[in-house]
């Protein structure tokens, strides 16, 4: 007999003790069955949970029965879990991750949103009929920023993404190192550039890198700028696209060198040039501190350039410029401590002709630059190794030995040319996938196409650019602008490059003017003052805007007149 029989028993089966016993235990038991209930619900819906952070699909049915297990927990919350809400909060026309106020809500948004590949990212959809086809750029180098100044906006609606608001004019970024310009005198915004990205209704711009790209569903996958403190860090979207084009520009060659990445700075962007400026005048001003000895001077107060193509040419006629003309008046302590190297495997300025190379080089020479031939092994943080045996010491490294496909270039799964950049045909067009173009420094001739990859110069670029906007105006007129609506529109004749010449600063109002086709072509060379006053001409008259020439136009007066600014700031 159990306990309970015998409990039963000695009460009697309608004593009123009995009674009350019976009541307590099935509210014992109800009570038991309920938490038992809302035990599984809540393994129910950890259970759904986990399935999302692996993928499972984010069907409408199971959105439903996720709302109704968190509602069966707290039936005030059942409201903030909407379809519409979770999935699509919408400003300036892309859906952004949503931020709620209660803990659970913010657990259950976190996973919905895990991954960039997620069908569940917000983003721009695809275009719809009675809209313009969206063209999708992605870069604002100097490709990428002459295709938006010519695209006609009445054929397109324009989204342009990249982590930088700006075009960098590359060939005076040298001459803000050192305080010859103002570094918004080489910056334009782009929405200068292109006015519809600032107000036309279904233009944009985003500050964003592109993470990959599905040329199969025509959408790009983007991961904005860190830093704002937005609800998710990083943030992820995608963008629908009609039209792709790929300016995403290269990134520095460095030839898998030990310590080159970790020590050496880069002249690309205008935050390295005010990083070089930040560093020389520290250097500087920390070599008059009392008690530094002489070998310490000698080491903060070298400058080594390595490369010896036209940019690290021109910023080693700069240096040595500052140096002669503004150091010596107002470091005068330490102005026969500071010295300029330039580091090259074989010859400076290798594509211009041999006279304006020996120009160069005795140019350089008497200004103070010393030329050294031979290749770096390793770079340590205050010294570097060549291959030679030889030790150089430095305060200052400025790294610049050409350009080569960056690691997004080579994570994409597109067709490459010689060189590993993104292959195209004579149309600019990636011939494996439909409507996405390439050009710039990212792009490269097909090798069964028989042309040559191009040279990474910004007048390639540009040129590029212009020819892209033209067609893509061509295909918009004749209705080929839409996705998969291109295949039998006639394209015109292909891209065809032509060199215009070659130009390069050396220094104290001298320059180099190489104006050859090619390198084994008759042409017009010249250098000396005159070469420098065309290379100033050319230059004012090709940077973007009025505004800007009238910044550099007045930069270069004032450093004329009251010398170069020796301000740090920052």
């Amino acid at each position: 007999m159990s306990h309970f029989e015998k409990f039963k028993n000695l009460l009697g089966e309608n004593s009123v003790a009995a009674v009350t016993t019976k009541m307590l235990l099935s509210r014992i038991a109800k009570t038991a069955f309920s938490q038992s209930s809302q035990a599984a619900r809540i393994a129910a819906g950890n259970h759904y949970m986990g399935m999302l952070r692996k993928g499972f699909p984010a069907a409408p049915t199971y959105h439903t029965w996720l709302r109704d297990v968190i509602a069966s927990g707290n039936g005030d919350r059942s409201s903030l879990l909407r379809p519409a809400d979770v999935f699509r909060v919408n400003s300036r026309g892309i859906g952004h991750t949503p931020h709620f106020q209660y803990p659970s809500a913010e657990a259950v948004q976190d996973d919905l949103y895990s991954g960039a590949d997620d069908a569940r990212v917000p983003g721009l959809e695809p275009t719809k009929a009675g809209e313009k086809p969206r063209v999708v750029v992605l870069g604002t180098g100097w490709a990428g920023c002459r295709f938006l100044k010519g695209l006609d906006t009445k054929l397109y609606d324009i989204v342009c993404i990249s982590p930088r608001n700006h075009m960098v004019f590359t060939p005076l970024l040298a001459s803000t190192c050192v305080g010859t310009l103002e570094f918004r005198s080489v910056a334009e915004p782009v929405n200068r550039i292109q006015s519809a990205l600032s107000g036309a209704p279904n233009s944009y711009f985003y500050l964003a890198s592109c993470t990959g790209i599905d040329t199969h569903k025509h959408q790009v996958c983007c991961e904005s700028v860190s830093g704002a403190g937005l609800p998710d860090e990083p943030y992820h979207f995608k963008v629908a696209y009609d039209k792709l084009v790929i300016a995403a520009g290269a990134d520095p060659l460095t030839f898998n060198i030990k310590g080159v990445k970790e020590h050496a700075m880069f002249l690309r962007e205008v935050q390295h040039a005010q990083e070089i400026r930040r560093k020389l005048l520290l250097n500087l001003m920390l070599s008059e501190a009392p008690g530094i000895s002489e070998e310490e001077k000698k080491r903060l107060l070298h400058c080594v350039v390595i490369g010896g193509g036209p940019t690290g040419v021109e910023f080693s006629g700069e240096l040595s410029d500052f140096i002669m003309r503004d150091v010596r008046q107002r470091f005068s302590h330490v102005k026969d401590y500071i010295q300029v190297t330039l580091i090259e495997a074989s010859e400076i300025l290798s594509s211009f002709d041999v006279g304006l190379r020996q120009y160069a080089t005795n140019h350089l020479t008497k200004s103070g630059v010393r030329l050294v031939r031979g290749v770096v092994k390793e770079v340590l943080p205050e010294k570097i190794l060549l291959s030679d045996g030889t030790c150089v010491p430095y305060g200052l490294l400025v790294w610049s030995t050409g350009v080569g496909p960056s690691e997004f270039v080579k994570s994409l799964d597109l067709p490459k040319s010689p060189g590993g950049r993104i292959g195209v045909d004579e149309w600019l067009r990636v011939p494996s996938v439909e409507d996405v173009f390439a050009l710039g420094d990212c792009a490269g001739f097909l090798e069964q196409t028989g042309r040559p990859v191009l040279p990474a110069l910004a007048q390639v670029a540009e040129r590029e650019g212009k020819y892209l906007a033209n067609l893509f105006n061509q295909m918009g007129k004749q209705n080929g602008g839409r996705a998969h609506c291109a295949k039998d529109i006639p394209l015109g004749d292909p891209f065809v490059y032509r060199h215009l010449g070659s130009m390069a600063s050396v220094g104290r109002y001298k320059a180099l003017v190489d104006l050859r086709q090619r390198k084994d072509a008759k042409g017009i060379s010249m250098a000396g003052f005159v070469s420098w006053f065309i290379w100033r001409s050319a230059y004012l008259t090709r940077v973007v805007s009025w505004r800007n020439r009238f910044y550099v136009a007045v930069n270069w007066a004032t450093t004329l007149v009251f010398g170069r600014d020796n301000s740090r700031i920052g």
